[in-house]
């Protein structure tokens, strides 16, 4: 049984529930704590008024193999982020703002559809300024039967406060972890306190459910995993996010490093992200990872290789 069910059981998820959605009135859900009114309708930050917007939703295979299992893996994408990268790949969703309204309601039906057609899990893609909404949507859905786990796939620019009210809900954090240096992170994504804010929701993610931890099947049924982006010439601090991981969090860490970069969006107005990511840049950042004692790499290492370069 996933871990909300127990709270949606003892009447906890409800309270998270009310406490979250009173959150909006004054938004401080992620660290940008713009404090729009998103109740009353006023867009925050993020783009996103009082209900949440989807992209799309369905089966995935294309995510780590822990999530994806024999029968997908049942992401919901979630339009707009609290994040500006002026590389995104999936911009058209996440700057560009498409996606149509959905309601609680349809969102609980959207989890019950993936858990009906045999997905592992629901995974939230880009979840952290729609928390409220989604929270709303679980408490129906768990009504209805929803048991499978949950997954909480962000960018890694979480408030601990907001992940504090999560904790027994999440079954399964997977954040990004995508620059050490600030000045990099407010240059690349306009955000400069992503390395310590960051830091300090990968270390709560991980106090809430420790080590990936996966069943005879090897499917995920808890725990964390990181996903580290490789960007050209250095750019996303692999060494410092390998130490970090290795000396704060633990060497058991589930780690994807990963090789898909490629200039998108406005990725060419920044000369140094212009050019496509190289092979030995990428060896090296694998290599930095496994000098840190990380040793549960994502399996999927000589495909994405094969696949990139």
């Amino acid at each position: 049984m996933a871990a909300y069910q127990h709270l949606y059981q003892s009447g906890e998820l409800r309270r998270r529930v009310e406490q979250t959605r009173a959150i909006l009135e004054s938004c401080q859900i992620c660290p940008r704590h713009c404090r729009a009114n998103r109740l009353a309708g006023e867009p925050g930050q993020c783009c996103t008024g009082s209900e949440a917007e989807v992209s799309s939703y369905g089966p995935h295979f294309g995510e780590e193999p822990p999530l994806v299992g024999r029968f997908g893996s049942g992401t919901i994408f979630f339009t707009h982020c609290n994040l500006r990268c002026i590389f995104c790949q999936n911009y058209t969703i996440s700057q560009l703002g498409e996606g149509e309204v959905t309601g609680d309601r349809q969102l609980a039906a959207m989890m019950l559809s993936l858990q009906a057609s045999g997905c592992h899990n629901i995974n939230l893609v880009s979840p952290t300024h729609v928390v409220p909404q989604i929270l709303a949507a679980l408490q129906l859905a768990a009504g209805a039967g929803l048991s499978i786990p949950l997954v909480y796939n962000s960018g890694g620019y979480d408030s601990v406060d907001t992940l504090r009210l999560l904790d027994g809900i999440v079954d399964i954090y997977m954040p990004d972890m995508k620059y050490s240096d600030a000045r990099v992170a407010e240059e690349l994504s306009g955000i400069k306190d992503y390395p310590e804010f960051n830091r300090a929701a990968v270390k709560e993610m991980h106090r809430q459910v420790g080590d990936l931890d996966v069943d005879g099947r090897g499917v995920a049924q808890r725990g964390l995993l990181v996903r580290h982006l490789v960007l050209p010439r250095g750019l996303a601090g692999t060494e410092e996010v390998a130490r970090f991981l290795a000396q704060e969090v633990s060497t058991n860490t589930y780690l994807n490093v990963m090789a898909q970069y490629r200039p998108c969006y406005k990725a060419f107005q920044q000369p140094s992200l212009a050019h496509a990511l190289t092979r030995e840049e990428y060896n090296e950042a694998v290599s930095i990872a496994r000098k840190h004692g990380l040793h549960r790499l994502d399996r999927r290492e000589a495909r994405t290789l094969a696949m990139f370069f």
